[in-house]
C-alpha cells in the first residue's frame, strides 16, 4: 500500500513520523512522509496527486483534536480524495488518559480510525490490513480434453 504519512499543522514534532515511517515501511508499505507542520492544503493537494492507499497523521503536541478534525473534515469535502481511508494517532489532547473522550469527536468528524497515545503500534499495520481487499484466488479451468 501507498501511505500518505503526516503530522497535524500546527505539530513540529518528527521522530514520531520517523518511527512510524519505519514502522510502515518495515510491513512492506510504500510512505510518502511529508513531516512536520504541514498545512492542511498541502496534504490535500499531495493526496490528490499520490492517490494514496490510506492517511496516516499522526500527532504529539496534544492538539490532535482540534487540528485533526479540521483536517480531516477539508479532506472528506474534496471530492478528489474524501474517500481516501483516514486514521489519526498519538497525543490527541493534552489530558492524558482523557484524551480517549477525543476519539468520537475526529471519528465523527471523518476518521476512519482513531488511536490514542499509548495504544499498540501494531494496530496501526492490522487496521491498514484490513483495508486491503481479499483477494480471490484465479479460478482453474478444466484442462482441454484431447491433452496439452
Amino acid at each position: 500500500m501507498r501511505i500518505l504519512l503526516s503530522t497535524v499543522s500546527s505539530d513540529s514534532h518528527t521522530w514520531n513520523l520517523v518511527f512510524l515511517q519505519l514502522l510502515l515501511e518495515e510491513a512492506g508499505h510504500e510512505v510518502v512522509n511529508l513531516g512536520s507542520c504541514v498545512p492542511d492544503e498541502l496534504l490535500i493537494e499531495t493526496a490528490r496527486r499520490e492517490q494514496p492507499d490510506a492517511i496516516v497523521i499522526s500527532s504529539v503536541n496534544g492538539h490532535g483534536h482540534l487540528d485533526g478534525a479540521r483536517l480531516i473534515r477539508a479532506v472528506r469535502a474534496d471530492r478528489a480524495v474524501s474517500s481516501i481511508p483516514a486514521m489519526i494517532g498519538g497525543k490527541l489532547g493534552i489530558r492524558g488518559s482523557d484524551n480517549i473522550e477525543h476519539a468520537r469527536g475526529l471519528m465523527d468528524a471523518g476518521f476512519d480510525a482513531v488511536f490514542t497515545e499509548g495504544g499498540d503500534p501494531a494496530l496501526l499495520n492490522e487496521w491498514l490490513a484490513a483495508l486491503i481487499p481479499t483477494r480471490s484466488a484465479p479460478e482453474l479451468l478444466p484442462a482441454a480434453e484431447g491433452g496439452r
